[in-house]
């Protein structure tokens, strides 16, 4: 008889296994697997004491932490649900989060729960914050969870992403997707026992890309990194003997140019998966100077994180630095777990030439795609209108079966890994009273791949600053989202009177 495919087995024998090994490293505090697997346990008690029952939401806002990695086991121990909050919104976003998923309880840190607590009469279904995490465990009995069988289509994971009308979209995982992706990227990725893996990617980003559950799989070890820090990463790889860690192309440049002005290559090889935005070549190229071996993977919240990887062939190992780079700058092929899930289409749903300049959308299917999104059935009709995902990522097919991304359909600007809608900013833009009309495009940027520069028009006698603008856009949004460079100017427009935002992208530099 079958059983159904859950992530709560990845755990349960590696514990098995490896008892006795160290599971997790978070500061001067050490976990073995068994201390884990009771703190998970303890966490699934706690929460079932609060009345919480299979189906039912669970909100974690933490940075990583022991907390946030134990959220990805504990809830779906007694059949809830998680959802892992972005800490980097604003609190009337995740108040707008939690109404939507409709969470009942919220682990949060002890420095973000205020901000929640403020809004807290406007989150009816929301009965209890939990800052105390640590005090909440030890009141738990870890054998007192209530036993449940999860059916591997059950929902495990919420995890909200915005799209182009700036209202965040549900994204729903199930076990079997889940247990999945953990295992394509233990293979795609050489994850074992003998992995030690740096959490410099948010655990908040779609569940760490499955390497939440992936790392525990494979029985590696899980070094805990409270917020992006170059100093400390490389403190942490030495220490530790870090072989893995992820990270959007912002990332991954910072660190590789941390390493540039101090003298470090590390001393055994480091596999740094880079995802999120399209990776410069120079990035790469830096990154590989440290010493380590650059994945470059491509997927979106959708997909579970990364659907296609550029696997590289050891004919390509003998051309040039720059040559390897462009190539490995490609977003690639599918996952082993996604099969043949992934095509370049046109509007017709046909596939483009495989000629390295057709342009088509990137539309995927298979076993990391979503269930779909959460109270949202026509955004989900929409998303997989023909039978397959739909991207809005244009892209090209090159002769070799590898694609590469060339333009977004949708105007979403991708700063260091996060997605900011356009049209969210210019309705924040839009709001101050000397702006008749505004327009957000990406702009390139050194440091996050890309930021928006908005194009604003001003009213007839208005006056505006480059400074106040962005000053406004501050106050009312995430700092993230907010333009880096506003230029003002009339906007180009279609002859039915649409922006020509294609122009405004023309603009920037090469």
């Amino acid at each position: 008889m079958n059983s159904p495919l859950t992530p709560l087995d990845l755990l349960d024998r590696t514990v098995r296994v490896y008892p006795e090994r160290v599971a997790a490293v978070d500061g001067p505090r050490r976990y073995t697997w068994a201390e884990f697997a009771e703190r998970a346990a303890r966490l699934a008690s706690a929460l079932a004491g609060l009345g919480v029952a299979p189906g039912d939401r669970v909100a974690v806002l933490a940075p990583n932490g022991m907390a946030a990695l134990e959220a990805h086991f504990g809830p779906m121990r007694i059949g809830a649900v998680l959802v892992m909050l972005n800490t980097r919104l604003a609190a009337v976003e995740l108040a707008w989060i939690l109404n939507h998923c409709q969470a009942m309880v919220l682990i949060a840190d002890p420095a973000l729960a205020p901000a929640i607590e403020a809004l807290r009469d406007g989150i009816p279904s929301l009965r209890h914050v939990v800052s105390d995490y640590e005090g909440f465990l030890a009141a738990a009995d870890p054998a007192a969870a209530p036993a449940h069988q999860a059916a591997e289509d059950d929902l495990l994971a919420i995890n909200y992403t915005s799209g182009t009308t700036g209202f965040p979209k549900g994204v729903m995982f199930t076990h079997r997707g889940a247990y999945l992706n953990a295992l394509g990227e233990m293979l795609e990725h050489g994850l074992d026992s003998r992995s030690v893996y740096l959490w410099t990617l948010p655990l908040f980003h779609c569940n760490g890309w499955c390497f939440t559950w992936a790392v525990t799989g494979a029985a590696g070890r899980h070094v805990l990194l409270r917020q992006p820090d170059p100093r400390r990463a490389v403190e942490l790889i030495e220490a530790e003997g870090v072989t893995h860690l992820c990270g959007a192309p912002v990332v991954v440049a910072t660190l590789a140019q941390y390493c540039a002005s101090v003298g470090v290559r590390f001393a055994r090889r480091v596999r740094i998966v880079t995802a999120g935005a399209p990776p410069p070549p120079a990035v790469i190229r830096a990154a590989e100077a440290t010493g380590a071996d650059i994945a470059h993977a491509y997927g979106l919240t959708e997909t579970y994180g990364p659907h296609t990887l550029c696997a590289w062939k050891d004919e390509w190992d003998a051309e040039p630095a720059e040559r390897r780079a462009l190539l490995k700058a490609r977003q690639g092929v599918p996952y082993i777990v996604a099969g043949t899930g992934l095509r370049v289409v046109d509007h017709e749903m046909r596939d483009v030439p495989a000629d390295g300049a057709s342009m088509g959308e990137v539309v995927m299917r298979g076993n990391n795609v979503m269930a779909g999104y959460y109270r949202n059935p026509e955004a989900t009709a929409q998303a997989f209108e023909g039978g397959w995902f739909h991207s809005g990522d244009l892209a090209v097919t090159h002769p070799d079966g590898y694609i590469e991304v060339r333009d977004r359909a949708k105007d979403i600007v991708i700063s260091g890994g996060e997605n900011i809608s356009s049209i969210e900013v210019e309705k924040v833009l839009a709001d101050h009273p000397a702006v008749a009309e505004a327009a957000i495009v990406a702009w390139p940027d050194e440091k996050w791949g890309e930021v928006p520069k908005a194009y604003v028009g001003l009213k007839p006698g208005a006056e505006a600053t480059e400074a106040e603008l962005i000053e406004w856009c501050r106050a009312r949004l995430s700092h993230f989202k907010c333009p880096k460079h506003v230029e003002f100017a009339a906007l180009p427009r279609t002859a039915t009177g649409k922006i020509r935002k294609n122009e405004l992208r023309r603009r920037a530099p090469a």
